[in-house]
Order: structure tokens, then sequence, then C-alpha cells
């Protein structure tokens, strides 16, 4: 029996997107966190005494911007050494080979995979051999999985690979693939990396992508980090989820339909940080709120979101210490004037209505309208992903997070029920 490290998308040196304007955010802890993921995923290693340690892509975020975030890599690496555990790497579409420029003498425990070519790399000790390629340029638009060799037999094959698998709408295309052909290698395991959440595609053999090891910005939001895989005559008898961020990103939903006194906003946010503070075992909490529903306390909420933007930051350093920074408050409330109750008005005002009924129900006509809105969200594309804030690679979801806010401020802008933020 032996157990095995599957981490991908660590992205060393990345920046955390979305706190850097708030006043008296942990500047320092969000610039090192992805350092500090790598040093909890080396000492997992070192406590699980695994076999080896496998990295699926984007170790890197792209050409470093100086030597030191290669040191800091050899010296974790320098750890593992020591504890005679090898690590596998391939590279994804961020530390392709064509966009590295700098490069340093690794220990003897690492392999970067080829990229060139498939290889493989054989572990007598524990039968297990292991395929991979990494990428020799970025967008890499073919299925690089069919040239892979087919599996060696009396061992246990892992397949390397950066993919976007089936194809996923939230990341780029790169090296697509299906679950046929993956099995069609006949491997044992298929470590891949590129999406950053985690997801299990197939059991028999196991397809996976563990996510990636620190959340950046919002919409990597919940726990992050790799997976555990235990190994008993040439079968997966185990595998478990182990997270190793050091900063998480949560999004809170707060209803203020049963609310009579706007105070209950700081009531319910407090309890809330609570909850996700229990949950999130001492690591620091980057967390948005939205603040929804129809309700009575609509009106008093709304006409003074600074005040209660401010409250709701006060009450987060309170409750946590220091420990939970607001990523952003948004206030989507309405006082309870929605589509479906509209639509029956005649005029103007009855067929806006029953265009945005049409949109929430009907996902053809709210893909119509993204596909109207792709020339100006590819204009506005580079602008917003440095926030981090807009899913701008899918704009049908882009469209579908932003119509509750959007039907919110069209019914209280038109009907003069005050003016959402």
């Amino acid at each position: 029996m032996f157990q095995f490290l599957h981490a991908a998308d660590i992205h060393l040196d990345s920046p955390l997107l979305g706190l850097e304007r708030y006043e008296g955010a942990p500047v320092e802890r969000i610039r090192g966190a992805t350092r500090r993921a790598l040093e909890r995923l080396v000492a997992l290693a070192l406590e699980e005494k695994v076999a080896f340690v496998l990295i699926a892509g984007d170790l890197y975020d792209g050409d470093w911007r100086d030597v030191n975030t290669g040191l800091f890599f050899v010296d974790q690496m320098r750890k593992l050494r020591e504890a005679e555990i090898p690590v596998y790497v391939i590279a994804g579409n961020h530390d392709a080979a064509n966009r590295m420029t700098k490069t340093l003498r690794l220990p003897e425990n690492v392999h970067f995979f080829l990229s060139d070519r498939p290889e493989t790399k054989h572990l007598p000790d524990v039968d297990v051999a292991i395929h991979g390629q990494s990428f020799a340029k970025a967008a890499i638009t073919e299925d690089l999985s069919s040239s892979y060799p087919a599996a060696e037999p009396n061992c246990f094959n892992i397949g390397m690979l950066h993919t976007c698998a089936t194809g996923s709408d939230a990341h780029a295309r790169y090296a697509p693939c299906t679950v046929e052909g993956l099995e069609s290698r006949g491997y044992d395991y298929w470590a891949l990396g590129h999406i950053h959440k985690r997801e299990i595609l197939c059991r028999h053999p196991h397809i996976l992508f563990p996510g990636n090891v620190q959340g950046r910005h919002i919409r990597e939001s919940g726990p992050k980090g790799c997976t555990l895989v235990t190994v008993d005559q040439r079968e997966v008898t185990h595998w478990k989820h182990r997270s190793v961020d050091v900063m998480r990103w949560e999004t809170c939903s707060v209803d203020i339909a049963d609310w009579t006194d706007p105070h209950e906003l700081l009531e319910e946010t407090s309890e809330r940080f609570r909850q996700l503070l229990d949950a999130a075992e001492g690591r620091a909490l980057a967390v948005r709120i939205r603040v929804v529903g129809a309700g009575p306390v609509h009106a008093k909420l709304i006409s003074r979101p600074g005040y209660w933007t401010d409250q709701i930051r006060s009450t987060a350093l309170d409750v946590s210490g220091g420990e939970v920074w607001i990523e952003k408050i948004a206030f989507r409330t309405s006082a309870a004037r929605t589509a479906d109750a509209e639509r029956s008005r005649e005029g103007p005002l009855g067929e806006l209505a029953t265009i945005i009924v049409a949109l929430k129900q009907e996902d053809g006509q709210l893909e119509n309208l993204a596909g109207s809105l792709e020339p100006l969200l590819t204009q506005l594309k580079k602008d917003v992903r440095e926030q981090g804030s807009l899913p701008l690679d899918n704009p049908s979801e882009l469209l579908r997070d932003l119509l509750p806010s959007v039907e919110t401020t069209l019914w209280d802008r038109l009907l003069n029920e005050g003016e959402a933020e």
C-alpha cells in the first residue's frame, strides 16, 4: 500500500485580487498566500509519508518577475528530497515552455515532463508508471492524451494532463479531451489540472481535478487544496480532499424578506461571520456580502448604503478579531416588485416585464442576448478580469448572475421606489 498527493494550479506568487483597496487588509498575507499554500502542501506530503507528489500544470502563473519565485520552489522541493519523496510536474498554459525565460537547476527529486512528446517515468519500488507531457505553448488546442502510450502491464498507471477535459466554459479550452478518450488509454488514475475547482469526472478509472491550492479571488471560493490518494494492490482504495489554503474566499447572502428593523442586517451578518469562521478552521476569510430579497426594510437600507457598508465592516472586525475582510457588499434588495408581478401591466412596463421573465426562464433567450454582447465583453475583459469579480469567459453565466440585480434596479428606478447601489 502507498499514498500520493495530486495537486495542480499552484500559480506560485500570483496575486490575490479584490482586497488591496480595503484599508486594513493584510496586504503581505495576501501576497504570500500561494507560497504558504505550497509550504502546507509540502508539510502534508511529509506528514503523510507519501510515495510521490504530482503537480498537474500551472505550478507558476507565468514567467517569473524575478528569480525568487524559482528559489522558493527549489527550497520547498529540497525538503521533499531529504525525505526521499519524488515530485512529478507538467507545465500548463500559464507556465508553458515558451513562456518561461528563467530557469534554475532543480533538486534531483523533481522531474518536469517533456513538452515535445509524452514520456513515462517508473517508480519500481511501488510498481507505478507515470505518463505525462508538458505544454510547449500556452494555446494547446489538440488532445495531447491521444498520443500517450498504452498502459504498462503489472503497474499502477497514472496519466498527468493539463486540460479543460470535456470543456468547461469557465476556463480556456486548452488540450480538450473526453472521458472516453482517457479511459481508452487503460490507466488506473488520471491526475488532471486546469479547472480551479474539485471535480470527479469518473470513478472507474479515477479521473479528477483537485482544484487549485489557494483561492485567488471571489470566484475561487470555498476550501482549496489537493487530493490524497491511497493505492493498495494496484487499486485506488481511498481518496480525500485535503485543504492547504491559508486564506479563504466566501460569498454570503442575507435575505431581508422577514425583517422589520434594518439593524437585523448586522445581527444576521454577525452570525454568518461566526459560522464561516468555524468552518474555516483558523484561516483568514475574504467575504462578499449580498443583501437580497424584497421586504419593508428595503427603503431604509438602500437610502444609506454607505452607512450600512461601514457597519458591516465594523461588525466583521468585531466578530473576527481582524480575521474577516469584506471583499464587497452588494445591495440587491427591492420593495417586493418583480417582473413576474408587473407583467400584467399594459404598455412598455408590461412588455419589459415579459422580456425579463423570459430571460429568467428560457436559457435560449439568455444565450442570444449573451451572443449580442460578446464584442462589448471582449473589450471589457482585461479591466474587469483584473478585479477577479465577473465570469467574463462565460457571457451566459455573467448575465445569469447579473439578472437579479438588474431586475431590482429597473423596478426601483422605473417605479420610484429608491435606487439600488
